[in-house]
């Protein structure tokens, strides 16, 4: 991997070249620390850029315990994917600091963030937590996923291009340093090759996909259409062999780019 200051700044350098990111999801609800260590393994061996840990419910409270796993199994950056203020932890490496503008539940767009701040700028003065401002959407996939319904909150529909794109430009506008486009932990479908594009085409932060990828083809697509990180997760807890066909797809695209 690319040394760099920061995560952050890898992840500009690499929308510039128009190199693309994949990250695998882990929920520490969905595995358990023997099968993570697995997983982290293989996702460094076969070429996994990221590992963001996260959920939506996260009973069980191993945050930090399966974070430690990671680090321990592997090298590459562990990334905070949080739906609770108590989901930090100054073991990860950068923390995606997230607001659901596709909501108008003022609890996940401005509430969390409130309590979690003096956490995070503590955090960020040790210098042991990078802090990325995201501005999250969520996506209608197809079903009703734990994101959607735990959010309490209408998500963007799925042909609704227009009103993906008005709300990225407005994160943008508003300082976020990044976008996720997310249909939720399993999804029914992967977001439309067309809503990435149309807030690709106008929006310049890095933009990261989620959400019903489950195949090779469904990466390259949302590549194609403007992708610079795509997340997958439930599909490899079901099925690890396809974190090789994935890691192979990226690889692929990076050789080979394609235009949207």
């Amino acid at each position: 991997m690319e040394k760099t200051n920061s995560i952050y700044e890898l992840l500009q350098n690499r929308k510039k070249k128009g190199v693309k990111s994949l990250a695998l999801l882990l929920d520490p609800d969905d595995i358990s620390l023997e099968a993570a260590t697995a997983l982290a393994k293989e996702a460094q061996a076969q070429g996994v850029d990221f590992l963001l840990v996260g959920g939506s419910l996260i009973f069980n409270q191993e945050v930090e315990n399966l974070i430690r796993t990671l680090k321990k199994a592997a090298s590459l950056p562990v990334l905070l994917f949080p739906s609770q203020a108590w989901q930090i932890s100054g073991q990860a490496d950068a923390i995606l600091f997230l607001s659901l503008l596709s909501s108008r539940n003022a609890e996940l767009l401005i509430g969390q963030q409130v309590v979690a701040a003096p956490l995070l700028k503590n955090l960020e003065k040790k210098e042991a937590l990078e802090i990325i401002s995201t501005a999250y959407l969520l996506i209608f996939c197809g079903n009703l996923t734990t994101a959607t319904y735990m959010s309490q909150a209408l998500p963007i529909p799925y042909e609704k291009d227009s009103v993906a794109l008005a709300t990225a430009l407005a994160g943008e506008l508003l300082g976020f340093k990044m976008v996720y486009l997310d249909g939720g932990s399993g999804a029914a479908r992967p977001i439309s090759p067309s809503m990435i594009q149309a807030v690709a085409t106008q929006v310049g932060i890095p933009i990261w996909v989620g959400g019903g990828i489950r195949t090779a083809q469904d990466l390259r697509a949302a590549y194609q259409a403007g992708a610079d990180v795509a997340v997958v997760g439930t599909s490899v807890e079901e099925n690890p062999a396809l974190l090789g066909l994935f890691t192979e797809a990226k690889n692929s695209y990076n050789a080979f780019p394609q235009t949207p």
